[in-house]
């Protein structure tokens, strides 16, 4: 057993005290408030931060239905101009929605 001031051994070590779970998580939640603002978050249930083997951190949307794909493929066809910068994109990329 370690005894405290003894350095952390790899038996210790969590997955969920990393980097790459914050980035996960992060990412998930970032995601998930988009999913909401767009009134999609029920659509994505499965959503979800995760870990591979390797540590890597992964994002899980889970299984949707085809009108949901299709929604999500709409909005971000209509994102598409404002991630470029394209001028012909206007106040749509600016405007707020309520």
């Amino acid at each position: 057993m370690p005894r405290e001031g003894d350095p952390e051994d790899a038996a210790r070590w969590s997955p969920l005290e990393t980097d790459e779970w914050y980035a996960a998580r992060n990412a998930t939640t970032a995601l998930r408030d988009v999913l909401t603002a767009a009134g999609m978050a029920r659509d994505f249930p499965y959503l979800r931060a995760d870990l591979n083997a390797f540590g890597h951190g992964l994002i899980e949307l889970g299984r949707v239905s085809p009108e949901t794909a299709e929604r999500l493929a709409e909005l971000l066809r209509r994102a598409l101009p404002c991630a470029r910068g394209s001028e012909d994109a206007g106040d749509s990329c600016t405007r707020k929605t309520d």
